[in-house]
């Protein structure tokens, strides 16, 4: 039996894991290698040779721990906010002081800018731009309606210029107009998912919102506004869906995509049905389910990987 100061220990950790989301960071972390070993390395390149680099084995590991240490900033801001948005989230989050979460936040990002440097230290550069954009949008930006919003799509997906710019310098992306333009469609896709991820979450915390000011579309503009927005938002997911099926080649991922496509006309007749935070949060998480399915079906690209170790597929059809 654990003793009563051990339990509170336990309790602390698992407090501390809820506030920097450990269970979305080993989603993030697979999604980066994945990228690299599938999308972004040159067919010539092993998979184990990817896993094996040691640059984007940091590269990996610090975008996580900047990750990490933004969902504390975001949660320091944000706790009067969640006391009515998620009470039950917010009591566990409460068991680990504000203090602690700023040590250990100061820890995440000096450890960040540390180990970024072994890379070089434009990467150290890199990711302390992105340290701070996390701050200014967690204490400013995301108090604002579509400027929020925006910043926190494109810092959501920032992680993933710092592999690209890893394999940019590298000189293997060089005019390589198919694999950029695989690339463009997949971060404009992921963009657009996140964006409305957003949007459905201002509407699911909206009372939160309006209680502490917080100057979200839904609470600016209007429920019916917000719903206008995250239509033509879904609309425009069939560009990039189009530019992969059609025009790139993404092997049996295209299955992943026309499933997207079903999916989000489903979330569209839902959320003109929906009206209360429960509902809203079925969204959000139909939403975040195919995110995270997105990252699973990055292997469909070219599933011979997995048993061949490098990329073929694209060989094969003459790129």
């Amino acid at each position: 039996m654990l003793s009563r100061k051990n339990k509170l220990l336990v309790m602390k950790i698992i407090s501390l894991f809820s506030v920097v989301r450990g269970y979305n960071i080993p989603v993030i972390l697979l999604a980066q290698y994945l990228s690299a070993i599938f999308i972004l390395s040159p067919e010539d390149v092993r998979a184990l040779d990817v896993i094996l680099d040691i640059n984007l084995f940091i590269l990996v590991l610090v975008s996580s721990f900047c990750i990490a240490s933004g969902y504390i900033i975001n949660n320091f801001y944000d706790a009067q906010k969640d006391l009515i948005n998620r009470p039950n989230k917010s009591m566990l989050d409460r068991l680990v002081s504000q203090k602690t979460k700023l040590y250990v936040y100061f820890g995440l990002n000096f450890l960040s800018v540390f180990l970024a440097y072994f890379v070089s230290w434009r990467v150290s550069l890199f990711y302390s731009v992105y340290i701070f954009l996390i701050w200014f949008y967690s204490h400013k930006l995301k108090k604002y309606p579509i400027i929020g919003n925006l910043t926190a799509s494109v810092l959501a997906v920032f992680p993933f210029f710092g592999i690209l710019l890893y394999y940019f310098k590298g000189q293997y992306l060089e005019y390589d107009w198919q694999k950029i333009g695989i690339i463009f469609g997949h971060a404009s896709f992921l963009f657009l998912l996140i964006l409305i991820r957003e949007m459905i979450k201002d509407l699911e915390n909206m009372k939160g919102d309006f209680v502490t000011d917080y100057k979200t579309v839904p609470v600016v503009y209007g429920e019916k506004i917000s719903k206008i927005a995250i239509t033509v938002l879904t609309i425009l997911t069939v560009i990039p869906i189009y530019l992969l099926v059609d025009i790139y080649e993404v092997g049996y991922m295209v299955i992943y995509f026309y499933v997207c496509m079903i999916l989000m006309i489903f979330l569209l007749i839902k959320l003109w049905k929906s009206n209360s935070r429960e509902e809203f949060l079925k969204l959000h998480n139909l939403l975040k389910f195919i995110i995270v399915a997105g990252v699973f079906c990055i292997v469909l690209i070219d599933p011979t990987v997995l048993w061949h170790g490098k990329k073929v597929l694209l060989a094969l059809n003459g790129h």
